[in-house]
């Protein structure tokens, strides 16, 4: 099974979506560059959401695509599911009539449980709580980066090593190391 770059490009949105508080939306441009989907390939991606109840989208100056509260506590199996339909790993783990084999078939019990286990993990996982560590990852990284810039006004020490000699330069003095 492979799950389809329109099922994974749709997780990323609905992730992003779900980021956004209620009611805020989010234009098609601004949902492209911060997923980094095609603009052609997400407006049909979100019109597949739509349908499923998703997502609404909004026209006008003040349109937009905005995530619905289904959305929010959707699993990511339902979202990859609203992209690419049902997800089988094998045709015998079918839900209609499958493989004629499946009685005899000595692989049909590993293909069940490793259905079983995909779809228990995708259903485990909701969008609210992917955009919630989304989030947190967010914050971490903009702190990080406070901490960065505060260090760049600090004097730099830079220790220049020689085949002779270690060199500290810090602000105007040089000093040899020994």
């Amino acid at each position: 099974m492979l799950v389809t770059r329109a099922a994974d490009y749709a997780v990323r949105v609905m992730i992003h979506l779900a980021t956004t508080p209620p009611g805020e939306r989010i234009s098609l441009p601004n949902l492209a560059e911060s997923t980094n989907t095609p603009n052609s390939f997400l407006s049909k991606i979100l019109q597949t959401l739509a349908r499923a109840g998703l997502i609404v989208s909004w026209r006008g100056n003040e349109g937009g695509f905005e995530i619905l509260p289904s959305g929010r506590e959707a699993t990511v199996r339902a979202v990859i599911e609203a992209i690419d339909g049902p997800m089988f790993l094998n045709v015998c783990v079918t839900t209609g009539k499958g493989c004629d084999r499946r009685k005899r078939c000595p692989a049909h019990s590993l293909w069940r449980e490793a259905q079983d286990q995909v779809v228990t993990l995708l259903d485990s996982a909701s969008i609210a709580d992917l955009a919630a560590k989304a989030s947190a990852t967010e914050e971490g990284h903009k702190s990080s980066r406070k901490v960065k810039i505060a260090n760049v006004s600090a004097k730099p020490t830079v220790r220049i090593a020689t085949s002779k000699k270690l060199v500290k330069r810090r602000g105007r003095s040089l000093k040899t190391a020994r």
